[in-house]
């Protein structure tokens, strides 16, 4: 059990909010599960267009 989840704060926190610390976890864990798949496919993921793969438009 991590330290902030002993104070009542956090549980405070947590009712008014949600567990933002478990959601980004959840979001991290997806990003990393669809970079794998990316990583072993070559391919953008579904729904990507190929343009939105290259972070900086490229030159002329």
């Amino acid at each position: 059990m991590a330290v902030w989840q002993e104070a009542p704060i956090y549980d405070r926190l947590v009712t008014e909010r949600g567990d933002v610390p478990a959601q980004v976890r959840r979001e991290a864990e997806h990003a990393l599960r669809t970079l794998e798949q990316v990583m072993r496919s070559g391919l953008p993921p579904i729904g990507m267009h190929p343009q939105q793969t290259q972070p900086y438009p490229t030159g002329p």
